[in-house]
């Protein structure tokens, strides 16, 4: 790692001077965002789009207010996710990025999984193109690592064998914001958050009446809409929507290897309704509902001679919250509890064709989560804020497969298996003379099946005056708890499987790193070493069954640079150089980038033309080709994916836009077998009233 430092030392320097000379003049002075007023936030608990005191408003939230805009400064963003307290983003310790509703719009994106791509320490898998399974890893750690909350709620599915969170099918229906948080999180998060945490936080009604309307159509035959519509009635407020998207979509077998071709297609269903009511002074309820349904056309595997052309998948998921928030003492003591509930239901059917003359299986997945999550915040000062609380959970999960062969019929049933899990948590926030920031915690869990686990993480930032510079550091532990089937599922003809006996993953972590403002707000760059070490990771062995063997060391650095350089510019890039090594085997980790680069320029042409034109490019990785056996090591060529968007107005509510996707016509796997989509134009447009 270190040969790499002077090298992209040099290529940032290169890229700042750049970027201080782009536009008319030098960069100007203009004042620095404060911090938001001391005390107790509002009620519901999600950032508002309200400007707090002392914060400087993006000028992408000013351009209707009639002003002459000088000088913009970058935003400082408001987070939940670091510490579940609003906190502004200064104030953190933590790697965070922040992704707002309107560089959602902005950019043209539509899915979770498009919304991460470009993001400095991840990387994106899938099996395919549109709908099929995707998943995505934080700083090297395994996709199962990652945990995936939507308003809080946890999404990593207990029937999956890893008890990981498929991304295939979440949309950006109605979502206000994405948070992405780098890091072991297991303090204020519990189990899975090994990785990091990806927090999905949807919008909230307010003011008038607005309905959205929104409709695209393009390459490889796809299709997509949506209709919204948010605003509050007296103590109430409601968000609702619905969308619709549909494509004809790639061979999920790639069709660069022999014997694939056949299109796999994809549609997706998705409703949100979000209800919330001020219940006297103090108190607020609100009640989320989720639902989505979904269709993919699948294939055997990937590889040459996977296609199967009748392979369907269909998934449906349900989603509920209800979540009551009161303030007492004067406001100094804020209650947050919650109950929710997810269902999630998948079914495999591929019968016999004239490929496949032999040849049938079906499979069905069902699974439940419900929690109970009791929060309390104690605002004790302007410059101390401690919370405590404790969840409950328990999970349930069963499964059956059935197949035929010339080698006769075969059946795998995974009888209903439950577990139940408990945790209590507290951390301390502290400020010292608006400069030096600390947030600290501890959690302790215990888990019906296995042992209990203790993390505890420590977050330390300072400002330096003179300068504004921000130091920042974090350490602490993670861990994840064996999934249902790695716990419970039945021996085969061959040996066991599950494992009752299986201790949590384990890891711990610590980042390192600086943040610098420059040219009155308008440069923002800063480095980021971190390292994170696993043990007792659970693998396979074929004469055990699932087993606590695998060690595992990440560690890398991520820079981030943007900049503002006149009012309707912003340029962002980052890169990621990545070292992640199996301690057992002495062997790269499979499908993770050593190196990772992305940047992006946002700009307005001609006074009427948004335009958002972005790059990414994935280096090598490690792979395995499961295709024929025995195995064989191969290695994934790196790719580079050039995308754009224009959008312009036509009138105060409607808006045309063209995304070009893949521009070059890139080539590419994320893993190896699987298709990818090659160039693609989309038009569409937006209607806010």
């Amino acid at each position: 790692m270190d040969r790499c430092l002077p090298a992209f030392a040099a290529t940032a320097l290169a890229f700042l001077l750049l970027v201080l000379g782009w536009g008319n003049g030098p960069l100007a002075a203009a004042p620095a965002p404060g911090p938001p007023a001391p005390g107790p936030p509002g009620l519901e608990g999600t950032p508002q789009e309200t400007q707090a005191p002392g914060q400087t408003v993006p000028a992408e939230d000013r351009r209707d207010d009639g002003q002459e805009k000088t000088n913009p400064a970058l935003r400082h963003d408001i987070v939940v996710t670091a510490t579940r307290v609003e906190t502004p983003g200064r104030e953190v310790a933590s790697s965070i990025t922040v992704i707002t509703a309107s560089e959602l719009a902005r950019t043209g994106k539509t899915t979770v999984l498009e919304a991460l791509r470009d993001l400095a320490g991840l990387s994106i898998l899938r099996n395919g193109g549109p709908g099929a399974a995707a998943s995505v890893s934080i700083r090297g750690a395994n996709t199962e690592h990652t945990l995936v909350l939507l308003d809080g709620l946890e999404l990593n599915d207990p029937i999956n064998p890893s008890r990981s969170c498929d991304l295939a099918h979440l949309t950006l229906t109605q979502v206000e914001r994405l948070e992405i948080l780098r890091g072991p999180q297991g303090p204020l998060y519990g189990s899975d958050a090994l990785g990091g945490v990806i927090n999905i936080i949807t919008r909230e009604g307010q003011g008038r009446p607005r309905f959205s309307l929104a409709g695209s159509a393009g390459g490889y035959g796809t299709y997509g809409a949506e209709a919204g519509l948010s605003g509050a009635w007296g103590r109430a407020d409601y968000s609702f929507g619905l969308s619709g998207d549909a494509t004809r979509g790639v061979s999920a077998a790639s069709a660069a290897y022999s014997g694939n071709g056949e299109p796999d297609g994809y549609r997706n269903l998705t409703a949100f309704g979000r209800v919330g009511l001020a219940v006297g002074r103090n108190t607020r309820i609100a009640a989320t509902v989720r639902s989505v349904g979904a269709r993919t056309e699948i294939d055997n595997f990937g590889g040459p001679y996977g296609d199967d052309p009748n392979s369907v998948q269909d998934y449906a998921s349900t989603l509920a919250r209800l979540q009551a928030r009161s303030l007492f003492l004067g406001g100094r003591w804020e209650q947050r509890l919650s109950v929710s509930w997810i269902g999630s239901r998948r079914r495999n059917r591929n019968p016999v064709d004239d490929g496949h003359p032999f040849d049938s299986e079906s499979g069905l997945y069902e699974s439940g989560l419900a929690r109970l999550d009791w929060q309390n915040n104690l605002f004790l000062s302007p410059s101390h804020t401690a919370t405590a609380g404790v969840e409950l959970g328990r999970e349930t999960g069963s499964s059956e497969y059935t197949s035929t062969s010339e080698f006769g019929p075969y059946r795998s049933a995974f009888p209903s298996q439950r577990t139940r899990a408990a945790g209590v948590y507290v951390q301390d926030q502290w400020k010292v003379a608006g400069r030096f920031f600390l947030a600290a915690g501890a959690r302790f869990d215990a888990h019906s099946r296995t042992r209990s686990a203790l993390t505890y993480r420590i977050a330390p930032a300072y400002i330096i005056g003179a300068t504004g510079t921000k130091l920042k550091a974090t350490i602490g532990t993670g861990f994840k708890s064996p999934s249902l089937y790695q716990l419970f599922a039945p021996a085969t003809e061959w040996g066991p499987v599950g494992n009752p006996g299986l201790r949590p993953e384990r890891a711990a972590g610590w980042d390192a790193g600086f943040e610098q403002d420059l040219a009155g707000g308008r440069v923002r760059f800063g480095l980021t070493w971190f390292s994170t070490a696993f043990r007792d990771l659970i693998d396979f062995d074929f004469s055990a069954g699932y087993i606590n063997i695998g060690r595992a060391l990440t560690r890398g650095v991520e820079a981030l640079i943007e900049s503002r350089p006149a009012e309707d510019v912003m340029i962002r890039a980052s890169y990621t150089r990545l070292e992640a090594e199996d301690r057992t085997t002495g062997e790269a980790l499979l499908r993770r980038p050593r190196d990772k680069f992305s940047a992006e320029i946002q700009s307005r042409l001609g006074g009427r033309f948004d335009t958002v034109v972005s790059v990414l490019y994935v280096g090598r990785r490690p792979d395995t080709d499961f295709s024929a056996y025995p195995y064989a090591p191969v290695s994934l060529p790196g790719y580079v994916l050039l995308n754009a968007i224009v959008s312009t107005r036509v009138g105060p509510a409607l808006e045309l836009f063209l995304r070009l996707d893949n521009i070059l016509d890139a080539r590419y796997e994320t893993v190896r077998g699987y298709g990818t989509m090659g160039f693609a134009a989309n038009a569409g447009f937006r209607l806010g009233m």
